[in-house]
């Protein structure tokens, strides 16, 4: 696998503890006409400071960014991977605030985030997070820079290694309150 999906490092680490199971996204500039869309199934977290703010994120998660070791600049670590279980376009705030609580961010980032651009709405993503027995260290790239979701690696990664963070009944009680919510 060598698809990874750029997001903030303090929400990397939820989903990698098992905190949340829900990765929203409005999509970067990068993204062109179409906007963001779910494009893999599978994918590698690729942890960024990129746009990473502490004032977005409940305060029990601001600890995150005083606690996250960042590898030198020159080197991405990529410790965890998802598979994307269920994916849905939000047409409406409430929709999106609905699952407060599933998530890190602050309602006021998900307003913002939700009518941000030329298209209003929001992306949800509930993903089964899985971890790599041993992180993984790779050069970082120029060619991985900028405003964009997705990034090809250079090099693949073996998803056969990984484990899942949550055991299946914790994942399946937080996949349940996610589709419930979205009712």
């Amino acid at each position: 696998m060598q698809i990874a999906f750029k997001e903030w490092a303090v929400v990397v680490e939820a989903l990698g503890r098992g905190g949340q199971i829900v990765i929203l996204r409005k999509g970067g500039i990068a993204e062109g006409q179409g906007g963001f869309r779910v494009e893999q199934e599978r994918f590698w977290l690729f942890p960024t400071r990129f746009h990473q703010q502490a004032e977005g994120v409940v305060k029990e998660a601001r600890a995150g960014f005083e606690d996250y070791e960042w590898p030198p600049n020159d080197l991405l670590r990529i410790e965890f991977c998802v598979e994307v279980i269920e994916a849905r376009r939000l047409d409406s705030l409430a929709q999106a605030q609905r699952l407060a609580g599933q998530h890190i961010w602050r309602e006021r980032i998900i307003a913002e985030r939700f009518d941000w651009g030329r298209d209003v709405g929001i992306y949800a993503m509930a993903v089964r997070a899985r971890r790599l027995a041993v992180p993984v260290e790779i050069p970082m790239l120029e060619s991985y820079a900028g405003c964009k979701s997705w990034v090809e690696l250079e090099a693949a990664l073996e998803f056969a290694g990984t484990e899942p963070v949550l055991p299946a009944a914790d994942f399946d009680l937080k996949l349940r309150e996610f589709r419930e919510a979205l009712v």
